[in-house]
């Protein structure tokens, strides 16, 4: 039998609103990272027919200038659409087991609000700016 082909695609398009402030820290070589976590949620017809909701929270990881941009400008209950792809991450508790996450790592966030007076607009990139670098 021959070995199955199948595009490798893992894209990931989410919108929702902040749960908390982001926490921006930075990586041993020093880049900014900034971490998020998105509520999101699902509004579906059940099989009795009611309206039904569903809630989700996902880890969104941005880096670089993105990750300085988000830090700066986002609040708890900022509304966001987040494009990415899912990576897992492992880590080492404090006595020593080890865990794994699935989370979102953000090639692009889009503000779904604007800025409210007083505060600064976050800056757009350029035509030739990479918005993640």
């Amino acid at each position: 039998m021959s070995e199955l082909k199948f595009p490798e695609i893992n894209r990931v398009t989410l919108s929702g609103r902040l749960t908390r402030d982001p926490e921006k820290r930075y990586a041993q070589d020093g880049t900014p990272v900034c971490s998020l976590v998105l509520a999101f949620h699902r509004r579906y017809r059940s099989r009795e027919g009611s309206w039904e909701e569903h809630a989700g929270f996902v880890t969104v990881m941005t880096y670089r200038r993105l990750a300085e941009v988000c830090a700066q400008y986002l609040r708890t209950g900022s509304p966001v659409l987040v494009e990415g792809r899912l990576q897992m991450r492992e880590w080492k508790t404090t006595r020593g087991e080890k865990r794994q996450g699935l989370e979102l790592r953000a090639d692009s966030v889009h503000f779904l609000e604007k800025a409210t007076a007083g505060a600064a607009s976050p800056p757009g990139p350029g035509p030739d700016e990479d918005p993640t670098s």
